[in-house]
């Protein structure tokens, strides 16, 4: 027994140091960018990832110490934000242009909606706090953790289109998804409070504002851009943008996938859990 968990935890070392090293190269390539190429627009992503610290040290210092309330707060926060600016950019390019040939190819491969790239940026930093936060507290588990991997995913597909300044459109539609995350995040910090009462009104409503941004911010969302993807294949110059664009959607659609399992047998749980009490009521 004692020799099986010192072999796993060996397992989570080696893997932690794997995700650990990439973060380091990933932070020197941003750097780099930043001051030897001169993309002073890219501190975006430093000022992204100090907030998001700085809000997991206010958390931490004066609400709860608990590694886990900690991170999920701190990506609630992030899910708020991004999700206001998200929809803040769409609303403002509506108004100013209108949604005629917003969705067209040459404006989501390379066009710039104002204030994309800032808040794409912004959304960069947080992955990167959030991936040193899960791997100094070791807030993740198995030999290949897939949200590790969902994050060192993310960090190479959205670097990539800052450095080279294209699909930035298209990486602030798949943040759409945002705005399930925050039910997401407020179902884990409400449960990690104690507040589990699965008849309550908040909790009915909570549920509900889960399925309906889960069925149409995230997955058709997500699957409404893959499909985009396909049919615009055609008119991608010859390069990694389309192939990182198909392999990146492929995995948020997976993720998906194995997302709407666990919100579903969640959901099962918590309504069992309600018709036992109901009975030994």
């Amino acid at each position: 027994m004692a020799r099986t968990t010192s072999q796993n935890q060996n397992e989570k070392n080696k893997v932690g140091a794997f995700f650990l090293a990439t973060l380091i190269l990933w932070f020197v390539s941003v750097l780099f960018e930043i001051f030897f190429n001169k993309r002073t627009e890219l501190l975006w992503i430093v000022a992204g990832a100090c907030l998001f610290q700085i809000a997991n040290w206010v958390i931490r210092s004066f609400v709860s110490r608990d590694p886990l309330f900690v991170n999920t707060s701190v990506s609630l926060l992030h899910s708020t934000i991004i999700s206001v600016s998200v929809v803040s950019v769409l609303v403002n390019q509506c108004l100013k242009n209108g949604s005629d040939g917003m969705f067209e190819h040459s404006q989501l491969v390379g066009g710039t909606w104002e204030w994309a790239y800032a808040a794409l940026c912004f959304s960069c930093g947080y992955f990167a706090y959030d991936q040193l936060d899960m791997l100094f507290y070791r807030l993740y588990s198995g030999l290949i953790p897939s949200i590790l991997v969902h994050h060192m995913i993310l960090l190479v597909c959205f670097t990539l289109a800052l450095y080279r300044n294209v699909t930035i459109n298209y990486l602030i539609l798949t943040l759409v998804c945002e705005l399930h995350s925050i039910f997401l995040h407020v179902r884990k910090v409400r449960r990690m409070a104690g507040i589990r009462n699965a008849k309550s009104t908040i909790v009915r409503i909570e549920w509900v504002l889960n399925w309906l941004t889960f069925i149409f911010a995230r997955s058709l969302t997500h699957i409404l851009i893959t499909i985009k993807l396909v049919a615009d294949a055609p008119k991608f110059e010859k390069g990694v943008e389309l192939p990182l664009a198909l392999f990146g959607m492929a995995g948020m659609n997976i993720i998906n996938v194995g997302l709407g399992i666990d919100l579903f047998n969640a959901f099962k749980r918590e309504k069992s859990s309600e018709n036992s009490n109901h009975h030994d009521e």
